[in-house]
Formats: C-alpha cells, sequence, structure tokens
C-alpha cells in the first residue's frame, strides 16, 4: 500500500521539526612524538596552558608547552600504549583535586585518588590545584601562634598562623621530625594538616603515617603522596594537590597547617621535565622559572580578615642542602620567599643535641608577634644567651684559666643547651615550656648540675603539676605571667630545688 504524499509532507514536517541543530565541535590532535613522560601533539590550537588532555586508553596528558605548530604534554600515567598517530582529545579542564572532610584520615596521591586501601573517596566536591593566591586586602597580620611543641622553635623561632618558615638542613637532621612532631602538636587544637610527600620512598610515607596514627593526628590529617616511583609529572602537581585541599578548609575560616616534604625533589622533577620539553637550561640547569615554581605555592600560604572567613594556611616547606651550603640556588629562591627558616645542622645532630636546630642560623621574621606573653617574658634572653655561650665554648678551648663570669656564662649556656633538647615524638605543651624556662631565667639551676637539669625540670614540672594545677590553669587562660603569679611560681620552684639538692645528697 503506497503513503498518500500529504502523509509524507506531515510525516518530513516532524522530522524536521525535532531536528537538533546543535553543532558538536571537537578538538582533536595527533601524536608527534612520545616518549620519557613526554608527547609533542600536533592540530590542538586552541589548547590551554595547564589543561588536561586524553590520549587512548584512558591516560590523561597535561599541556606544558605552546609552541608555533604544536603542542608540549607531560604524561600522568604510563606512555607504553601511546604510539606516534594516535588521536588525542581536548578535555576543556585543567587538573581538580576532591576536597572536603571526607579527605581526612586519607592517603592519597596527587590526583585524589585513594592510595591507602580503604576505599573510594566520594566527596562531591572538587578544586582546581593551581589558584591565584589571596590579594593583600583580604590578608591578616600574623599574631596568633602555631606552636610546634618544640622548645627550641617556640621559645626562640615562633611561627604564626599564616606563616611560611622553612624547614632547612642536610639530610638525615630530623627535618621531617620536627614536621610531624608539628603535626602531632595540634591535637585538640581546631587545626586541620596536610602532609605532602615528593619523592619519598613509600616505605618512609607508611612510617610517617603510622605515626601519625598511632599519635591520634590521622584524624585531622590528610596525607598526599608522590613516591620516588612515580612520574615527574605526578611529583611536579603534588604540592598544588595538597595546598587544594588545604584551600577549601581556609575558605571555610578553618585554620590549617600544611608541610611540603620536600621542595628540593619538586625543583628536580620539575627540571625533568623541563629539560625533556626542551625548554632552556639556566643554572644548575634548572628552568627559569624555577623561583615562580615555588612563589606561587607559598604565596597561597597566608591569614585572611574577618570579612572573607578568618582563616589560615600555614606552610611548613621543607629543603635539604648539600654539607650546608644554603647559598645554593634552591635553598636561596625559597629563603627569600619565606618568612624565615628553621636551620638543622649535621654536627649538632651528630653531637647529640636534637632537634638540631641551629640559633644562630635560624630566624622567625614574624618574631614574639606570634607568642603569648607568658613565653616572651621567659624567653626574651635565650638566643643572645645561647650566642654567648658558643661564643665563649670556642675561646675557652685555647684558655686553661677562666674567670668565674665566662665559667658562669658556659655553665649556664650548657644548661639552656640542656633543656632545648628533646626527644622525638614527644611535644611539650606551652605551660610546661614556660615553667622550665621560668626556672632557668631566674636561676634555679644555679645549684644544679649539667648532667642533672633534665631529671630536675621533669620533677619540676610533675611538682607543679601535682601541687599547683592553678599556675598551668592560669598560663593556658591568660596568657601571661602576672606578678602574683611570678611571686607564687618563685616560691614554688624554690621550694622544689631544696627539696631536689636533698634527694639528690641523701642518694
Amino acid at each position: 500500500m503506497g503513503l498518500r504524499p500529504n502523509e509524507i509532507s506531515a510525516l518530513i514536517k516532524e522530522q524536521i521539526k525535532h531536528y537538533d541543530d546543535i553543532i558538536e565541535q571537537k578538538d582533536v590532535g595527533t601524536v608527534m612524538t612520545v616518549g620519557d613522560g613526554v608527547s609533542v601533539i600536533h592540530g590542538l590550537d586552541n589548547a590551554m596552558l595547564g589543561e588536561l588532555l586524553l590520549f587512548p586508553n584512558d591516560v590523561y596528558g597535561m599541556v606544558m608547552n605552546l609552541d608555533e605548530d604544536s603542542v608540549g604534554a607531560v604524561l600522568l600515567g604510563s606512555e607504553s600504549t601511546i604510539k606516534e598517530g594516535d588521536e588525542v582529545k581536548r578535555t576543556g579542564r585543567i587538573i581538580e583535586v576532591p576536597v572536603g572532610d571526607e579527605m581526612l584520615g586519607r592517603v592519597v596521591n596527587p590526583l585524589g585518588q585513594a592510595i591507602d586501601g580503604q576505599g573510594e573517596i566520594n566527596t562531591g566536591k572538587t578544586k582546581p590545584i593551581e589558584r591565584v593566591a589571596s590579594g593583600v586586602m583580604t590578608r591578616k597580620s600574623v599574631d596568633q601562634p602555631l606552636q610546634t611543641g618544640i622548645t627550641s622553635i617556640d621559645a626562640i623561632i615562633p611561627i604564626g598562623r599564616g606563616q611560611r618558615e622553612l624547614i632547612i638542613g642536610d639530610r638525615q637532621t630530623g627535618k621531617t621530625a620536627i614536621a610531624i612532631d608539628t603535626i602531632l602538636n595540634q591535637k585538640g587544637q581546631n587545626i586541620y594538616c596536610v602532609y605532602v610527600a615528593i619523592g619519598q620512598k613509600n616505605s618512609t610515607v607508611a612510617q610517617v603515617v603510622e605515626k601519625l596514627r598511632q599519635g591520634g593526628a590521622m584524624d585531622y590529617t590528610c596525607v598526599v603522596s608522590a613516591g620516588a616511583s612515580e612520574l615527574a609529572p605526578i611529583q611536579y602537581i603534588a604540592p598544588y594537590a595538597g595546598c587544594a585541599i588545604a584551600e577549601h578548609w581556609l575558605d571555610e575560616g578553618k585554620d590549617v597547617l600544611i608541610v611540603y616534604d620536600d621542595l628540593s625533589k619538586h625543583a628536580v622533577a620539575y627540571r625533568t621535565m623541563s629539560l625533556l620539553l626542551k625548554r632552556p637550561p639556566g643554572r644548575e640547569a634548572y628552568p627559569g622559572d624555577v623561583f615562580y615554581l615555588h612563589s606561587r605555592l607559598l604565596e597561597r600560604a597566608c591569614r585572611l580578615n574577618e570579612e572573607n572567613g578568618g582563616g589560615s594556611i600555614t606552610a611548613l616547606p621543607i629543603i635539604e642542602t648539600q654539607a650546608g651550603d644554603i647559598s645554593a640556588y634552591i635553598p636561596t629562591n625559597v629563603i627569600s620567599i619565606t618568612d624565615g627558616q628553621i636551620f638543622l645542622q649535621q654536627e649538632l645532630f651528630n653531637s647529640g643535641f636534637r632537634p638540631a636546630v641551629d640559633t644562630g642560623l635560624s630566624v622567625s621574621r614574624v618574631g614574639s608577634t606570634a607568642q603569648i606573653k607568658a613565653m616572651k617574658q621567659v624567653s626574651g634572653s635565650l638566643k643572645l644567651e645561647l650566642a654567648q655561650y658558643a661564643e665563649m665554648q670556642a675561646f675557652a678551648q685555647f684558655g686553661s684559666d677562666l674567670d668565674a663570669a665566662t665559667k658562669a656564662t658556659l655553665d649556664h649556656g650548657a644548661k639552656v643547651r640542656e633543656v632545648l633538647k628533646q626527644a622525638q615524638y614527644s611535644p611539650r605543651s606551652v605551660p610546661t615550656q614556660v615553667i622550665t624556662l621560668f626556672a632557668l631565667k631566674y636561676g634555679y639551676t644555679k645549684q644544679i648540675a649539667v648532667e642533672k637539669v633534665k631529671e630536675f625540670m621533669d620533677g619540676l614540672v610533675e611538682n607543679i603539676q601535682m601541687s599547683h594545677p592553678e599556675f598551668i590553669t592560669e598560663i593556658e587562660t591568660q596568657k601571661v605571667i602576672s606578678n602574683e603569679l611570678e611571686a607564687k611560681m618563685k616560691e614554688a620552684t624554690g621550694a622544689y630545688v631544696d627539696q631536689f639538692l636533698k634527694t639528690q645528697g641523701a642518694n
């Protein structure tokens, strides 16, 4: 049976009515070369810097070079399945990572995928890894302390919320130990932590995670790990991914601590990528923009004013030096970006003075504004006393006859050093630090032998905790040693000195 002309006409009209005239435009390029984790692509005229590209077999790449007739991209996956002539598609997106409270207690790679065997992370929120740092008008000056629990740092080189304090030193001098102790000390302080491991052995990261778990710190910490076996591009994006995770909490008005361990390996990963992309090498073969690599990252650490939420990101970047050379290229770059540095010395570490903080070379550009008044009252002269001790010690090596004043300076300096010694994973509370430094300042250790100072200080803190808990409460709440409290503390400390000397005499 044939169709009537009017039926055909109605059918065509119906088809035209439902015709979808949207033209789908796809940017597709062709792989020209691939190798060493780098690919050159022809035909992606509209590609953007930092954009994600999709290669065959779901391998992603990131645009790093925009040349006249080609695009240079680094691969974020295996290149074994990619060959010349393969199609490459633009995604129109830059790299994003999942963010949110679901990241707490988890170990993730720089793409935000869980690598701790505890299942997928479903946050529903993502943030681009690159973001322009907050402007000057949205910021507030740093005046709130971030306690590390390490006396030599909290008393002499204080860190404030929103500060960038560099931890620098040779290999195996305790740089990571300071960062981990600081994270452990944030328990109950309402501070979120992000630990970014760049180029570390997976076994080392596993040990760090285990220590954090034992100390109950994983409840408020997210670990981002780009292991030594990972590709250079993965190591390159790791600190930016960690910073994006931290910025989610910053935007919610929270305080965050982020550790970059370490940026020396990050710079090496960037140098590897740059040389493979045929960018011109500069000093020490690093590309010319290696300063911008770290400045745009560390500039994102800040303290915002109340109108912008009042949150903060405190950054502790770590840099490894070679034979204590802090004048090398990457160390000087990062020193000039940060607000001070904690310098760890090999000789101090080997001599048993740990944490091996060199108080002469270490500095905090925020200074005592990041200390509570009680801490300022007892720690003001410490740096000078240690400097005098170091100078006198060098002088005393050549002279046998020392006058009484020199002997007293050397004796006091040795006791200060003894008090500043601290075992790893044992952060001290602020009242504990104030009590011990109070005893030092007012000369209550004069009659105590150097080798007995640690025992004396431990006993003094325990005695005050048991007999005078109101001292600790007042320091915690008032944050200042009033004249009345000072008199009571002197009386209690003096009484304990007599008691300690009697027990020593009895022994």
